[in-house]
């Protein structure tokens, strides 16, 4: 099957960029979050939460780009899938507000930073779970009748869901651990490379676990990934994988500072393909397509006006911030 390159597919890929972006520039924020129970009080997380103080506040634009986007430009499709993911959706925003709170206070606040610290530890890890749920919900399909949810209340709440969220804690982690090789030295930095050694094998296997499962959801994800003549091209991804993870192992042990964190992000990207793969041209799995979800063509066109211009300038003041906070960080580089 061949579909036409029109605008309902430009803005399905300014949304895909705008998710992937979120979860490769809050990925590792969250994955900070996630290891900080096994950092040393003081200056070990002093260190690491310096190193995404200036950008983390920032790496949430792109989340409210994609929500913003899908409720403007999908509206059916944001209908059905608010109403079916209610639960862990707001469980994630909740998430995001306790461990945002408790960036800021712990610095104001150091009579009660192992409050705040467990808070922006348990944030981060509800945060992450429910994305990843949230994911694994949609992924294995909705219940629609004419063009409403037509489940029930804990529809999203299954053992493949639960998978999918505890493998993208895992990911996130590994995130936040090559990040901290990155961005910081010495005895910090060396722990967050046995980190992330270990969390490369456990990402891999949850990637294979999840890889594994996902044909077996809806007959469509079977013919893409296991039928042929798609499996001679689909293969690839996981090859692909396979190639980076043993690259991402051979840098962390060779010392490398920045590629581990590169390679780990490319590792994402080849999941996010393979989720690309599984769904398009739906934006409900097996339910609704793009088209079928998408408001009129003169709204798109107007919304696109904006995007436009919006995105690039949200681009250059990212990128300069990357830029000015650059380099290694210590205890004190930032607050």
């Amino acid at each position: 099957m061949t579909y036409s390159f029109d605008l309902t597919v430009v803005w399905a890929l300014v949304i895909a960029f705008a998710v992937f972006a979120y979860i490769v520039m809050d990925g590792f924020d969250l994955g900070i979050g996630l290891l900080f129970p096994v950092l040393r009080p003081g200056t070990e997380r002093d260190t690491a939460m310096n190193s995404v103080a200036p950008v983390w506040d920032g790496n949430e634009t792109w989340l409210v780009l994609g929500g913003g986007g899908l409720f403007a430009v999908f509206p059916l499709a944001y209908a059905v899938i608010l109403p079916a993911l209610y639960a862990p959706i707001i469980a994630m925003l909740l998430g995001l507000i306790f461990r945002g709170v408790a960036f800021e206070f712990r610095w104001r606040d150091p009579r009660h930073r192992a409050a705040w610290d467990v808070a922006f530890a348990g944030g981060s890890l509800v945060a992450a779970l429910a994305q990843g749920i949230t994911l694994g919900a949609l992924l294995q399909g909705i219940a629609v009748e004419g063009r409403a949810y037509a489940g029930g209340w804990w529809d999203w709440l299954t053992p493949f869901s639960v998978l999918v969220g505890a493998s993208l804690v895992v990911g996130y982690a590994l995130l936040g651990a090559t990040w901290l090789v990155m961005r910081t030295e010495g005895l910090l930095q060396a722990q967050a490379r046995r980190y992330a050694l270990r969390l490369t094998a456990a990402t891999v296997t949850a990637i294979a676990l999840v890889s594994a499962v996902t044909p077996f959801l809806q007959g469509r994800y079977y013919e893409r990934w296991l039928a042929m003549p798609n499996v001679l091209v689909t293969a690839q991804v996981p090859l692909l994988v396979a190639l980076a993870a043993y690259a991402l192992w051979r840098t962390l042990r060779g010392g490398a500072e920045r590629a581990p964190f590169l390679i780990a992000l490319g590792l994402f990207a080849l999941t996010f393909l393979g989720l690309g793969i599984s769904i398009f041209p739906d934006v409900v799995p097996g339910r609704i397509t793009i088209w079928q979800a998408a408001a009129p063509e003169a709204s798109q066109i107007f919304l696109l006006a904006g995007a436009s211009v919006l995105i690039p300038i949200i681009l250059s003041y990212t990128a300069y911030a990357y830029w000015v906070f650059r380099g290694k960080v210590d205890a004190h580089g930032y607050h």
